[in-house]
Parts: C-alpha cells; structure tokens; sequence
C-alpha cells in the first residue's frame, strides 16, 4: 500500500466514525423528541414543586452554609502535576463503538460501559504526572506484582452525570469529589493531583461520550473515577507509579427496595465496618470488599442493606455504602434532622454535605451531627417520636428505611408512613438541582 492510499483510509476511517457519531446522534433525538417535549411540557404544568418554607436559593454556597474545600498542598516529592491543555484524544474506531441500551428506564448499575476512558499515568523517575490521554476503552495491562493487586493499594470516587430538562448535561459538586479523593490518596501513600486540571479532563471525556448519557431522571451516567499503585514491586511503601483513570457507565436504579421503595436492614453488633484511627473515612476499596459477605446474610434473612453499628453502645454509622440520617421529635418537642458526625468511621458524602446545607438554610427543624444508637432508636420508637430514617448517596440519592432486624427483633420505621415526609422533599430538591430545573452554583454544566 502507497503512502498516499494508507492517508485516505486513515482519512476514511476518521470519516467514517464521525459519520455514525451523527447518525446515532440524530436518530436518539429523534426517538427522544418526544419524551423531551413531554417532560418540557410537564415541568410548566407543574405546580411549584416546593411549599415555599423549602425554597430553593443560590446563596447555599455562602459559607455560613457551606464552605468549598480547601486546596490540596502537594508533597514536594510527587514532582510535575497534569494539565487539562496537554490532553490527547484517540477516539474508537467503528467497529470498536459498543451499541447504547434501547431503554434508559430498564438499567441496572454498573454492567454497561461507554466507548471512551480518561488515563492518567503517574512515573516518580519521569518527574511526576504524565500527560492525561482520552482513549477507547480498553483493558489495563499491568505487572503481576503491582501494588494494586497485592497491598489494595486503590481508591475511587462516585460521582453522575446527568441530562437536564434543558437537554444540558450536569456533574454535580465535582470539586468536592476531588478534594474526598485527595484526601484518600494522601491516606494510601498515593499521588495527589491537581482536581481542577482532572475536572476539565473529564468534561472533555463526557462531552465526547455525551450520547450515553440516559434521555430519562430515572437514570445518568455514573462516573468512576479510580487511582491505583502499579508499582512493580512487593515491597510495602508509597507508590512511585500509579494510574489515574475514569470509566463511564449508564444506570439505573443501585438498591433493590420493596414495593413502597423502602429498605429493610440487618443491624448486627458483631460485624464492624470501621473503628477509630482506621480509614473507614475514605473511599478505598479495601472498605468495601469485607462488607460483601455480611450483605450476602442480609440477603438471606431477606434484608436490603446492612446497618453499620460500632461500640458497646451500637452507634449507628453507615447504611451499606450510604450515610444516614434520622428524623424525630426531641425532648424539647422540636422537630430534629440528625446525622453521624464526622469522626472518622464514616464517609465524608457529597449528598450528606448538601442536605445539611439545604435543611440548615430551610430552618424548618433543627439540624445536629450527632451520634445516636440503635437503643435511641428503639426508645424513639416506643415514645412515637422516631418519624423517618434514610439513607443518602450518590448511587441512590435517597432511600428510605422501614424496618431493622435487631437482635431477633424487627422494629418497623414509620418512615412511609408520614404525611409530608422530609426525606421526599429532600430527594426532589437535590434532583431538581441535578437535572437543571433550577439554576443552582452545585451543577456545573458541560460545554
């Protein structure tokens, strides 16, 4: 083959890829006109969705609400950080496009990925981060002795995208995520980053995978960005190599609940998910794996989730991999909104951060971070002060709590059974916010 023949098909393949980009483009238009109109037409028709004490207002970045993360000091020695202008782009081929689910509704979570990744590679001998390419998505190719595999040396963040009303497509409060795993990263002996540089990074990686994005509030794409040890090495110490990289997934739904879409728990004292000095605070993957098969017994008794306890007392801590937070009337009589505090056995969320912020502009009800305990909940209970509990999180945003099985007892949450219940309002206000039906400084729009 000439020179001049292999440029042509070069430029025939280039072509051609951007040629089935249009057409997958305009036929989902097409197939989705109508559902936009619908959804268009609805939101006008609605009446306001909020009583007027739960208003929605752009002030909730002030920091008497809530504060932007401070910036992450680098250690000297993790050397050069990335930048978003040194970004390359090698787009999939044709035949390497996976096909796009025919019906957003109907997804479940984390078993379909997009065509495209975000990869980032981290070299001490080569100064330090290395330029951050967009490629097809492929598998990683690494040593058998790579830290990762061996030590757990790992981290992730969870984050959405979603498709707004306005068709516009919206990350929410990303800069939080960056800063969440910083943090992990400096806890794993890994590099830090610059979460800005990484953020521009991943708008480009979701405005080229934009199409997978789900036409429907009943999903998004789920953004998992990971960074891992891949040292050569057995020794246990920091990494002197790593990889920075993201996948995209279209989901749906992450919990199964029952039919009024609540949750039941297993709450057993015996099984611990994290204890003080340890890294329960962090979102590594060496949190996760253990709790697998306590989730498996709650299953078998026909549970949802787990609840998390610690100590003699059995503080509540975590509902599976969500936050939680307890509704109920206190001793002066006040309505009270209370979540864990953060001490260090608990994930610092991003919804768990925004419904504080929202519910202390509100003022509606007091708003404490406090430890409580599963003989709290039971004396709540039988006084009939105890009136909702939920989980909250990015995969789920919220989900209600209807029963715990403790200690071969089961105690039956009122959480349904409220007139008006505080967790439904704070779901509607946060997707209100996600999918643009009100302009809000935590959605950041991508170009």
């Amino acid at each position: 083959m000439t020179t001049k023949m292999a440029i042509n098909a070069k430029e025939l393949f280039r072509n051609q890829h951007r040629l089935i980009r249009i057409i997958e483009q305009s036929i989902r238009m097409c197939s989705n006109q109508s559902l936009n109109a619908a959804q268009q037409q609805k939101l006008q028709q609605q009446k306001p969705q909020l009583d007027t004490d739960f208003k929605i207002t752009k002030s909730i970045a002030s920091k008497l609400i809530t504060a932007a993360p401070e910036p992450i000091v680098h250690d000297e020695e993790v050397g050069q950080q990335f930048s978003a202008s040194s970004l390359s782009v090698r787009l999939a081929m044709p035949q390497q496009l996976q096909p796009k689910p025919d019906i957003d509704d109907e997804l479940g979570f984390g078993k379909l990925f997009t065509d495209h990744m975000l990869k980032i590679y981290y070299h001490k001998s080569l100064g330090g981060w290395q330029k951050p390419e967009i490629t097809p998505l492929e598998n990683l190719v690494m040593h058998p002795a790579a830290k990762v595999l061996h030590y757990a040396v790992e981290l992730f963040e969870g984050m959405k995208a979603y498709r707004g009303v306005d068709g516009k497509i919206r990350i929410f409060r990303p800069d939080m995520n960056m800063h969440r795993m910083n943090l992990a990263a400096k806890r794993s002996g890994l590099p830090t980053f610059e979460g800005e540089e990484f953020i521009k990074c991943l708008c480009r990686l979701l405005s080229i995978d934009s199409e997978w994005v789900p036409h429907t509030e009943a999903a998004s794409l789920y953004i998992r960005p990971t960074l891992i040890g891949i040292d050569p090495t057995l020794g246990v110490a920091a990494s002197d190599s790593a990889l920075l990289y993201t996948i995209l997934s279209p989901v749906g739904s992450y919990f199964k609940s029952d039919s009024t879409g609540a949750v039941s728990l297993l709450a057993d004292p015996s099984y611990t998910r994290a204890w003080p000095g340890g890294a329960g605070n962090r979102k590594m993957g060496s949190n996760y794996a253990p709790t697998i098969n306590v989730q498996k017994e709650a299953s078998r008794k026909g549970l949802q989730q787990v609840l998390w306890l610690y100590g003699d007392d059995h503080q509540l801590t975590e509902v599976g991999t969500m936050n939680i937070f307890m509704l109920f009337v206190n001793e002066k009589g006040e309505k009270e909104l209370r979540t864990p505090p953060l001490n260090g056995l608990i994930l610092p969320g991003i919804t768990r951060d925004s419904i504080l912020a929202l519910a202390r502009q509100w003022g509606q009800f007091k708003v404490t971070e406090d430890i409580f305990t599963m003989p709290d909940i039971k004396h709540l209970l039988n006084e009939g002060r105890l009136l909702e509990l939920f989980g909250t999180g990015t995969a789920c945003v919220v989900s209600p709590i209807n029963r715990i099985s403790y200690l071969g007892e089961d105690l039956y949450i009122p959480t349904m059974e409220q007139e008006k219940p505080i967790h439904e309002t704070i779901r509607e206000t946060l997707m209100d916010i996600q999918y643009g039906k009100v302009e809000h400084p935590w959605a950041v729009t991508i170009d």
